[in-house]
């Protein structure tokens, strides 16, 4: 059977280049800044295309970007488990393990301190999950 799809032979990087450039407005660019600093924040990470979404793991799944129509959202998938000093997340504070940031249009980033939150995201997933 072939295939029909031609999304199917993409990389999972290819497929965020590509929700982004298809992002005419700030969402796109948001996005864009998101994953720079992710990338920046761990050169080890690895990006992935997951539930139809980007997603980028290391030792297990690190943050999920989520395009919707009024924000973007950034979901730390063992947030809970994190210290978020700066206060950062600001969605799905009830969630059990999972905690979240929404950026609205015209929203600052505090790049340094969501590269701090990244890189905690990533040293849980190394130390296999222990609280330190």
């Amino acid at each position: 059977m072939n295939k029909v799809n031609s999304k199917d032979d993409l990389t999972p990087s290819q497929r965020i280049t590509n929700q982004i450039a298809e992002l005419a407005d700030w969402r796109g660019r948001m996005l864009a800044q998101l994953r720079q600093l992710i990338l920046e924040a761990d050169p080890d990470i690895a990006e992935e295309w997951k539930w139809d979404t980007a997603v980028w793991s290391h030792k297990g799944n690190v943050v999920a970007g989520g395009v919707f129509k009024d924000h973007v959202k950034l979901n730390f998938f063992k947030g809970a488990l994190l210290q978020d000093p700066h206060g950062l997340f600001n969605a799905g504070l009830e969630a059990k393990t999972s905690r979240a940031i929404d950026f609205h249009e015209g929203d600052d980033v505090n790049e340094p301190a969501l590269k701090d939150l990244i890189r905690a995201a990533v040293a849980h997933n190394l130390s296999g999950g222990k609280k330190k």
